[in-house]
């Protein structure tokens, strides 16, 4: 006999329902019960960039020239080696195609480490710290809050005896930090700001400009590289065959070459251009605007400049990389209530907005005075209970069916009540909401109430001028 006797055969043809508490809205919900998604600080950043693998990678919204930039590195290279360093290797020597291996990967790593990462955007300002910000400024100013005050532009710092300044950003709520600026195609302020660059699809700022200088230096090598022994390999060809028909045979060498002379120009002065600004410690920001030239006067000279190319170019370069401020990988924090004013001076802690605006558009819902059981007496009852449930109320009645009420009229002589031997409660003027109830009207409970409908077209626009001259009076 199986152990519980005649219980086991009733039990196993109970059959029994999980209780759901998704639904649930108790405020003493336990956060185990529920678990709420949250999101990434990446998927709701406001600036304008892409951002790939969860939040790892981060690229400017325009990335077509970055792709171009891509395809033709890896496509000159890929011919180079497909169809140059056989004949070059066996020729010359096998250490062409190694060379030119260790030159590519280089390439392409320092491209990718420049596109993909974060150029050192600055954090906005949150709504606390925008409003401090702006009460420093009036303090700072003296200036009266319903004056009108022009919105501040600068601050001055020294920095080793030059006087420097901070321009405000109105996008970002902050004062940009020494050598920062704001980038217009992604909308962000980047930390020592030096310009946005297409060709990588990032902004190149104090993150990620060492790497991008390495990409420009190792790609002139690159390409000069490639240009020459593509040249030597024709050359080769042409002692034996004849120009023309080396450049039958090596078409490939041929297209390689006049992408690499084209390019190669440009791609050595800008790696010439960018030492140049390392030996100085500048940006291309700052030396375009040429903000230490001596020609804005004889005392104007660059405060970051060590006074040595070494110690810059080692600055610049071989200097420990600043973490990321923007830590778009983190989780959002649940927000917090925040007490929000409405446009009568009633604070309403947790309301939204459009709460707010609903608050202050219905004026009868706030200034209704409440009643109290000794101003509306009860008939019938000497006691007041506990609140009961709510009652909704009926549609109105055409004015002409119902009779005109008076002062002395009650609703006990209009309204015949049931008594209930269960001495339900009444629902009392203070319990019920403001502004739902009439004057001179009294609520029963639902099961002893026959008919709630005699509320008149009149009888609520005298309510309604009632409470707007109650509001315009106070």
């Amino acid at each position: 006999m199986s152990p519980g006797g005649g219980v086991g055969g009733p039990m196993k043809d109970c059959e029994y329902s999980q209780i759901s508490t998704h639904s649930s809205s108790s405020p003493m919900e336990s956060p185990h019960m529920k678990k709420s998604i949250s999101k990434r600080k990446w998927e709701v950043f406001p600036g304008r960039n892409k951002f790939f693998c969860n939040g790892r990678i981060m690229m400017a919204r325009q990335t077509g020239v970055f792709y171009l930039t891509f395809v033709l590195i890896l496509v000159t290279s890929g011919l180079f080696f497909a169809f140059d360093c056989p004949y070059l290797s066996e020729k010359i020597t096998p250490a062409i195609p190694v060379v030119g291996a260790i030159l590519f990967f280089f390439v392409m790593g320092t491209l990718l480490r420049t596109s993909f990462s974060d150029p050192g955007v600055l954090p906005r300002a949150t709504p606390e710290e925008a409003a401090d910000l702006e009460r420093q400024i009036d303090i700072a100013n003296g200036s009266s809050t319903g004056g009108y005050r022009p919105p501040p532009r600068t601050k001055e710092i020294i920095i080793n005896g030059q006087a420097v300044k901070l321009k405000y950003c109105f996008t970002c709520k902050i004062f940009r930090p020494p050598r920062a600026s704001h980038c217009s195609l992604c909308d962000n302020c980047v930390e020592r700001f030096d310009h946005h660059c297409p060709w990588v699809g990032n902004c190149v700022g104090k993150r990620n400009y060492r790497f991008f200088y390495m990409f420009i230096l190792s790609l002139s090598f690159l390409t000069v590289f490639i240009f020459a022994f593509v040249i030597t390999h024709i050359i080769h060809r042409a002692q034996k065959t004849g120009f023309l028909t080396a450049l039958k045979d090596s078409p490939a060498s041929v297209l390689e070459a006049v992408v690499c002379f084209f390019s190669v120009w440009s791609i050595v002065g800008l790696s010439g251009f960018h030492t140049y600004l390392i030996s100085s410690n500048q940006t291309t920001n700052e030396d375009i605007k040429g903000s230490w030239s001596n020609k804005r006067g004889k005392e104007n000279f660059n405060p970051y400049s060590y006074g040595n190319i070494c110690a810059n170019c080692c600055s610049a370069l071989c200097g420990p990389l600043s973490p990321s401020l923007i830590d778009r990988r983190g989780f959002i924090q649940p927000d917090t209530p925040q007490p929000a004013t409405s446009s009568n001076g009633i604070t309403m802690y947790g309301a939204t907005q459009s709460q707010s605006n609903m608050a202050a558009a219905t004026p009868l819902l706030q200034s209704e005075p409440s009643l109290s059981s000794e101003e509306l007496p009860l008939p019938g009852k000497n006691t007041l209970g506990a609140p009961c449930a709510m009652v909704t109320l009926g549609q109105p009645t055409p004015p002409s069916s119902i009779p005109n009420l008076t002062s002395e009229t009650s609703l006990s002589e209009m309204i015949p009540l049931q008594e209930d031997p269960e001495n339900h409660p009444f629902l009392t003027p203070e319990e019920a909401p403001p502004g739902m109830l009439p004057l001179g009207y009294v609520l029963t409970h639902s099961r002893t109430m026959h008919s709630l409908s005699l509320v008149s077209q009149d009888s609520l626009h005298e309510d309604s001028v009632r409470g707007l001259v109650k509001l315009s009076s106070v």
